[in-house]
């Protein structure tokens, strides 16, 4: 069963302020997908004490990041259920973590940052992670 939509309203609203784009169907997923060309982070938002404490906050400090994400969208385990289950199969080879981060390059995955990765840490590790893989991966001409 989905958690209460107005519980986790506000843990979405920490990313939608961001200029993240909200992902709460398989077609919006799809949609949001489709588009091959450039660079994609999709992040696998959660309920969890990690993702607010660690999650959220690292994503807020990477998208400031100077080289960032052409596209920026987000899915919420436990509550879009069926859009969750069609991000991740946009990542197979990937056990199901949440909170997560999905980087792709020209529609591949080049960067997956799962729950482990990303609890016990702080928010400034959490976003060295993606910053390093934005330096990697996008560059500064593909930055939104």
């Amino acid at each position: 069963m989905p958690y209460d939509p107005q519980l986790v309203q506000p843990m979405r609203q920490e990313l939608t302020d961001l200029g993240v784009t909200e992902l709460d169907t398989a077609d919006a997923v799809d949609s949001f997908m489709g588009s091959k060309e450039g660079t994609t982070l999709v992040i696998v938002n959660s309920v969890c004490g990690c993702a607010a404490g660690m999650a959220r906050p690292g994503v807020k400090l990477a998208l400031r990041h100077e080289n960032k994400p052409v596209r920026v969208g987000t899915v919420f385990a436990g509550q879009d259920l069926d859009a969750t289950a069609r991000a991740r199969a946009y990542f197979p080879d990937v056990p199901p973590s949440s909170p997560s981060f999905a980087l792709f390059k020209d529609g591949e995955l080049v960067h997956f940052v799962p729950r482990h990765q990303i609890e016990g840490q702080d928010a400034q590790t959490v976003a060295f992670n993606l910053m390093s893989a934005f330096d990697q991966h996008c560059a500064s001409g593909q930055s939104a």
